[in-house]
């Protein structure tokens, strides 16, 4: 049964994460319709993978979400995995060249055929006995998790580095059945952590707000996971006059979360409610808690109306904007990820996709912390950030973001990619403005 999740913030204009971001570094000049007039730091891609084209021989590849495997040997040997929905995933050296393509699983019978969304890392996971590292990602067209081991070995000769170790007859995470998963409101956002010795992912669902805390479990060499707790975000909003709010979906849907990641150490996991804002909700392997609002879209509380003849959908009026929404993020809130320091400090770093920038919160008390954009990048959904040594080029951490306007091809469909930058250049131009 899905429990609500309980909420300690009824306004996120009362949230002490928020009063203490009140100080802090300015928020990007963005007009009330929400788009942006520049005024952050411009950060230079280093690298970029080659572009995937939504024609690319009838698997509609579209890059979505990146996770970066640091090599425990030799860092110059890490790997960046990124899914590409319908077309399965990519791996690339830390130059953006691909190492390794692996296909999203074919239709049979009534299961739909796999549809990769989002990808993390989990370290020293045991699989046959030996300590092994394992790349975790959502298939949204199966509604189930695939669990790939990632070989060390085979990185450093320049080999196919991934092998599928997911458990045979694996449940579905969301449907009843393989027929259900064809609605597809199924697994969509996905993070995955450890904590005391045993390894754990988040998955959120498609169109619905519910998340869903499975435990990866292994027998024979093969990996698995069974459900630990499910909870539901809300899905409308108190307003201060009194009234409720519900974001724009399409008809039937519910603001549903996408980018994830969990802060182990401090027994938290921030999702973006992506036309909502900013989560901070407290996890442990037993199950979620609480839940806060760490910030919150421009566009919360704006009246909207539907309009199935244009193409935006959504039309928003701002001219009658309530001024409940917040200062920095751009509907919809994307890729989340965490910058982490020693002794518990750095940053949340969420994709604000509606104006093609980063924004940064304090990982202690939720302070936003400032805002940057990368070069030639828009539209982004995942992002990753590393901020220790990966490699020669990147000697003081990597990100690495998706670009959903990549550089296209005559003739092709649309193109999508990832970017490569050094968060050296993140933390002198936005941290230590």
């Amino acid at each position: 049964m899905i429990r609500p999740l309980p909420v300690v913030c009824a306004s996120v204009l009362a949230s002490p994460l928020l009063l203490a971001g009140a100080t802090a570094h300015a928020a990007p000049a963005v007009p009330a319709d929400g788009s942006r007039t520049g005024g952050v730091p411009v950060i230079e891609a280093e690298d970029r993978t080659p572009p995937v084209y939504d024609d690319e021989e009838g698997a509609e590849a579209d890059a979505d979400d990146p996770a970066v495997w640091v090599h425990p040997d030799d860092t110059d040997d890490s790997l960046v995995i990124g899914t590409l929905k319908n077309a399965g995933l990519d791996v690339y050296d830390l130059d953006g060249d691909l190492v390794q393509h692996v296909g999203a699983p074919a239709a049979e019978g009534d299961r739909p055929a796999g549809r990769f969304n989002n990808v993390d890392i989990v370290r020293g996971f045991p699989v046959g006995g030996r300590a092994t590292d394992l790349a975790v990602v959502s298939d949204r067209g199966q509604d189930r998790v695939r669990l790939f081991a990632i070989d060390a070995d085979a990185a450093e000769d320049g080999r196919p580095p991934l092998r599928d170790v997911t458990g045979s007859g694996m449940p579905t995470v969301f449907s009843a059945d393989d027929a259900g998963a064809a609605d597809e409101r199924t697994a969509y956002g996905l993070t995955a952590f450890t904590e005391r010795g045993e390894s754990y992912a988040v998955v959120s669902r498609a169109d619905e707000t519910t998340l869903a805390l499975l435990r990866l479990t292994e027998s024979g060499g093969a990996v698995g996971y069974e459900h630990v707790d499910t909870v539901d975000l809300p899905s409308s909003f108190a307003l201060s006059d009194g009234t409720r709010w519900a974001p724009c979906t399409d008809p039937g849907e519910r603001p549903h979360v996408e980018g994830m990641v969990v802060d182990a150490e401090a027994g938290a996991l921030y999702a973006g409610q992506e036309a909502v804002g900013l989560w901070r909700i407290g996890l442990t392997g037993a199950g979620f808690g609480e839940a806060e609002q760490v910030d919150r879209v421009r566009s919360f509380g704006v009246p909207w109306t539907y309009d199935a003849d244009r193409d935006e959908e959504c039309v928003v009026d701002w001219d009658a904007d309530p001024g409940e929404g917040g200062d920095v993020l751009t509907a919809d809130v994307e890729g989340v990820t965490l910058q982490r320091d020693g002794d518990g400090e750095g940053h949340v770093v969420a994709s604000s996709q509606g104006d093609d920038t980063f924004a940064l919160y304090d990982r202690e008390d939720g302070a936003y912390a400032g805002s940057f954009s990368v070069e030639d990048v828009e539209h982004t959904d995942g992002l990753e950030v590393v901020s220790r040594p990966v490699g020669d080029d990147y000697d003081e951490g990597l990100i690495v973001v998706q670009d959903g306007e990549a550089e296209p091809s005559p003739g092709r469909g649309d193109a999508t990619g990832f970017a490569y930058a050094e968060w050296e250049d993140v933390a002198e131009d936005v941290l230590d403005d």
